[in-house]
């Protein structure tokens, strides 16, 4: 996944990622930090951006983490930066990982993952999704046919044990949102590329060896 996805990174460029795609989340090499990982190791001078990702923070506590590790240069910033930052310019590409992809290429992951693909296709940014061909489910038709966790509350209005919001507040947190195939420019897998149209790429791709 990571010698495939790394084709699609520029020498030099900056990548933004949403919430932890690595090996603390997936194992191994990891989906998207697997792909910026590949690149880092060929020499691209790359520099990664990663939302912190509310409400758990697995960007600021895990991404940021691995990739210091690795000796790869990483910025966190704020969930609701980065529309700002590719606005500047300060963004090349988007690489994200992915719960769950339908037969027609929509997108399950964690919450925020499709706004940010909205504001890169507003700025004409490639948004990316490296996924393993297991992520890809052909019996589901689109992601309106997929289930979306609704957590609870204290998620939201507490940090830690501490209380951060009035009491009683009512509070919607959903855990995963769909970002539509319209807004995907590739889906990287172990067994190649996939571009649009994406019903017969990920057909195609499914039945490979």
């Amino acid at each position: 996944m990571g010698k495939h996805g790394q084709d699609l990174v520029p020498k030099g460029s900056t990548i933004l990622t949403h919430c932890n795609a690595g090996s603390l989340a997936t194992g191994g090499y990891g989906t998207a930090l697997g792909v910026i990982r590949a690149a880092h190791e060929n020499g691209k001078q790359i520099n990664v951006i990663a939302d912190e990702t509310r409400p758990w923070l697995q960007g600021l506590r895990l991404t940021a983490f691995e990739l210091m590790e690795d000796g790869i240069p990483v910025s966190v910033i704020a969930d609701n930066a980065a529309g700002s930052l590719m606005r500047r310019k300060r963004i090349d590409l988007v690489i994200t990982g992915a719960d769950r992809i339908a037969a027609n290429g929509d997108v399950a992951n964690k919450i925020g993952t499709y706004q940010v693909a909205v504001l890169a296709k507003a700025n004409r940014i490639p948004f990316y999704v490296a996924a393993p061909i297991s992520t890809i489910d052909p019996t589901i038709k689109n992601g309106d046919m997929i289930p979306v966790e609704e957590r609870g509350p204290e998620e939201i209005h507490r940090f830690g044990k501490r209380e951060i919001g009035p009491s009683g507040v009512r509070v919607l947190n959903p855990a995963f949102d769909i970002t539509p195939a319209s807004y995907v420019s590739a889906i990287i897998t172990e067994k190649g590329i996939i571009k649009p149209p994406y019903k017969k790429g990920i057909k195609s791709h499914l039945c490979r060896p």
